[in-house]
């Protein structure tokens, strides 16, 4: 039997990953460890193989060790870590910074720890907000620092304690359960939202930046091959096409308005998925218009 540990597997992703997991391994074992604050019980997957622990990623050794005391005879180690449980957002990390580094930092130290004294395998939910404009490396938001700063360290810990781990990049992940709505919406939920309540989409000046969307279910695959043959960094899971926003909001047919560019975020961005499809054999199978067009058709 698999034993298998998500942070955030309440959130978006999260949520996937585990659905997926459930699936391919129907005997494993699963905790979900997630504090609830963009993630929603709405997201649970209904399995007698997944348990939910509404904790903080800081408080890890304690409430697997509770676990272990109160569930098994034996001490709960997982065969394999995936950590999506941090703050997620670029703009809010200014407002928030507090919030972003007890997450981000704090708390994903205390997994790195974790990982240390349990030598299992560590699959890393890394941003691709780390590569800045077309691949350099910027520190444009507290969060795009926090999180490079994160795979520096997991890279050390490797180094420093003989660890096994993978790190993937995601690229503006889109799909079912994605937040629609409030300021930790992405762009594909907001506009989806704006379209079912007939208001217009609001796109951010100028509209001629450029992002990489990745259809959730190409992530969680993403991260299961990272998890069975993944080593090391450098698995961008992105489809390699990026699209300008103002195009993207065209593909709805709908009203378009434009509001201020925000602080932060990056012009250009796009996978240069290589790594993951020569080493995984990976590579995204949905496409952002026919996901936008079958979402419309769905509708009617």
């Amino acid at each position: 039997m698999q034993k298998i540990l998500v942070t955030g597997g309440a959130g978006f992703i999260g949520s996937n990953l585990i659905e997926k997991l459930v699936e391919l391994y129907p005997k494993s074992e699963i905790i979900s460890i997630d504090n609830y604050f963009t993630g929603s019980k709405k997201n649970h997957i209904n399995s007698q193989n997944v348990s939910y622990i509404e904790e903080y990623t800081c408080n890890i050794d304690n409430i697997l060790a509770i676990w272990s005391r109160g569930w098994s005879r034996e001490k709960w180690v997982p065969d394999t870590i995936f950590h999506l449980g941090e703050f997620s957002r670029i703009v809010q990390s200014f407002k928030d910074i507090e919030i972003c580094g007890n997450s981000n930092m704090r708390g994903t130290f205390a997994v790195l720890n974790y990982w240390r004294r349990n030598k299992c395998k560590l699959i890393y939910a890394a941003s691709s907000s780390k590569f800045g404009n077309d691949g350099k490396d910027e520190n444009l938001s507290p969060y795009a620092w926090m999180k490079a700063k994160n795979v520096e360290l997991i890279k050390n810990f490797s180094d420093w304690f003989g660890l096994d781990y993978a790190i993937t990049y995601f690229f503006n992940v889109y799909g079912p359960r994605q937040i629609l709505e409030g300021e930790y919406a992405a762009v594909i939920g907001i506009f989806q939202n704006q379209y079912l309540a007939g208001k217009p989409l609001t796109v951010v000046e100028p509209g001629t930046q450029r992002r990489d969307f990745t259809y959730v279910e190409d992530i969680v695959e993403g991260m299961i091959k990272a998890a069975e043959k993944g080593s090391g960094d450098g698995y961008l899971l992105g489809t390699g096409v990026n699209h300008q926003i103002i195009d993207v909001a065209k593909m709805f047919n709908h009203e378009i308005k434009m509001i201020p560019e925000r602080k932060g975020e990056r012009f250009s961005g796009k996978a240069y998925p290589s790594k993951a499809e020569k080493e995984l054999g990976w590579k995204a199978k949905t496409q952002l218009k026919d996901y936008i067009n079958n979402w419309i058709k769905n509708l009617s």
